[in-house]
């Protein structure tokens, strides 16, 4: 099993850095048929062979995955997708 860890700075107030969080979840559902929910001011995730996190601080985000055995395979281009969204998102 594979782990994700991606921390990305931003500068947004916490209300529009909540809502990019939620449109990063929605890519990811997209792409990858992620279900979420929020607890407190974490997203948790998870879908077929992935379960995670994203987590809002001050001034940051960061993801937090574990990769089942099949996209631990495509770990690097679940990554790149991950750190792609979170700078379309949050800049």
């Amino acid at each position: 099993m594979s782990t994700i860890d991606v921390r990305h700075a931003h500068s947004l107030p916490e209300p529009q850095a909540r809502q990019a969080i939620e449109d990063v979840a929605a890519k990811l559902a997209e792409r990858f048929g992620l279900k979420s929910s929020w607890r407190g001011d974490v997203l948790d995730f998870n879908g077929s062979g992935v379960d995670g996190a994203i987590e809002l601080l001050p001034g940051a985000v960061r993801v937090s995955a574990k990769l089942g055995f099949l996209l631990s395979a495509m770990k690097g281009m679940v990554e790149s997708e991950i750190q792609r969204v979170l700078k379309e998102k949050l800049g």
